[in-house]
């Protein structure tokens, strides 16, 4: 009962935490890019930052 209640809260936990990542394009996903170290973007996030960010790009839903 133990492991399977550890299991769970961990899941719990992992859901959480990802589920807080802003959609790429929006407007916080470009305030938390300005935020983070260059060093630290992948080449899609630079692609990305530029098309959304610079210059104002939208990404479409689909």
């Amino acid at each position: 009962m133990k492991t399977i209640l550890t299991i769970l809260a961990l899941s719990i936990a992992v859901l959480t935490l990802t589920a807080c990542e802003p959609k790429r394009g929006s407007d916080a996903w470009c305030k938390k890019m300005d935020e983070t170290p260059k060093g630290e973007w992948t080449f899609s996030d630079a692609g990305d930052y530029t098309k959304y960010c610079v210059l104002n790009q939208k990404p479409e839903d689909k």
